[in-house]
């Protein structure tokens, strides 16, 4: 699996920023292995987003912006399909019963908190919704160029001044775009990240896809410090029960009620 033109295009202007960024030399095949005594110096010089972060829309301007994607005749007709077989079957909740993550930007987008750890060379992103550690690399190595395809894809980033910049690419196909808009090996997903203001954190998402997307899609949102309360434990299979929808279609969740006396 290899690069798209756009994804060329990307790591081309990618690389021209990052000339200003704070970057560690690495090949794309070696890991980056940093000085204990020396490598912590760069987190320090970072922006601080420790705690916890929950989701809140009121920071986008009273409330949380539906972005609306421009489809290609191909996409627009399969799209059509699926919202077609909502108001005849309902929801398809197949892939929330097999606790399959809902991939990017979908896990960023839960009524669920995050963490972000740094350590040198790489920004972990911890999500409570189906327990998902994101490993954002920033130790100067590019996107791979023969790539696997993950649910959280794969992700390098760099720094320009306080602002976390992040590109992914690989996202694997049973996670979406936007509901009824999978993945493909073409999508790519360019974030800013930064604090808009203390203790508000903004994420921005730039999608790309020729082949289902017209224009970028670009949507965002924001979190609000909240440290009252912990990432908690998140079991998805401990009871979900897919009842219907084997074969795909109008799957729906029993949650057990029907079993508590």
């Amino acid at each position: 699996m290899k690069f798209g033109a756009n994804i060329a295009r990307a790591l081309a202007c990618g690389a021209a920023i990052g000339s200003l960024a704070i970057m560690v030399p690495a090949t794309a095949q070696e890991a980056y292995v940093p000085d204990r005594a020396t490598g912590y110096a760069e987190v320090t010089g970072l922006p601080d987003w420790t705690g916890i972060w929950y989701p809140d829309w009121t920071l986008l301007f009273g409330g949380r912006a539906a972005a609306r994607p421009v489809l290609t005749p191909a996409a627009q007709e399969a799209f059509d399909a699926y919202q077609a077989s909502i108001r005849e079957n309902g929801p398809n909740q197949e892939a929330q019963a097999l606790c399959l993550p809902p991939g990017i930007p979908g896990v960023m987008q839960q009524p669920y908190p995050i963490e972000i750890l740094f350590s040198p060379g790489r920004v972990t992103i911890l999500t409570e919704a189906y327990s998902q550690a994101r490993r954002i690399y920033t130790d100067g190595r590019p996107l791979p160029e023969d790539f696997d395809l993950f649910y959280t894809g794969n992700s390098v980033g760099f720094w320009e001044g306080d602002k976390l910049i992040v590109d992914t690419i690989g996202l694997h196909p049973r996670t979406n775009i936007v509901a009824g808009i999978p993945h493909t090996e073409a999508s790519h997903v360019h974030e800013h990240i930064w604090l808009q203001a203390p203790g508000e954190l903004v994420i921005e998402y730039t999608i790309t896809n020729p082949e289902v997307l017209v224009e970028p899609l670009v949507t965002r949102i924001a979190y609000r410090l909240d440290n009252e309360f912990p990432i908690r434990e998140y079991v998805c299979s401990e009871n979900n029960r897919l009842t219907t929808g084997a074969e795909g279609e109008g799957a729906n969740i029993d949650l057990g009620f029907d079993d508590i006396d």
